[in-house]
């Protein structure tokens, strides 16, 4: 319905509308979709490299050091505190945890 309207335009205007679609619609793949896809990448290639002593944050923002990853269950055991060990998806692992200083 919408390219009816824009073809009916007329003197032109029609298609001068459809080109400034495509090009809003490429603008838009650059600037947003694409850098969020890379990002996406780069956590999945992030989680898949998950090792044993490694400081991670969770999607919560909890910071600690992934104990155990089991990939049968899709599971890592992550040290928040001494003693304290909880269980996240491999999937909550966000990113790698800041040096400290």
């Amino acid at each position: 319905m919408t390219l009816s309207i824009i073809l009916q335009a007329g003197n032109g205007g029609g298609m001068s509308m459809i080109i400034m679609l495509v090009l809003m619609f490429v603008i838009m793949y650059f600037f947003m979709i694409r850098p969020q896809q890379k990002r996406q990448k780069e956590i999945r290639n992030f989680q898949n490299a998950l090792q044993i002593g490694t400081k991670v944050v969770t999607g919560g923002g909890v910071h600690g050091e992934v104990k155990k990853v089991n990939l049968a269950e899709n599971t890592v055991e992550v040290e928040i505190a001494k003693g304290v060990v909880i269980v996240c998806e491999k999937s909550y692992i966000f990113a790698a945890a800041p040096e400290q200083r």
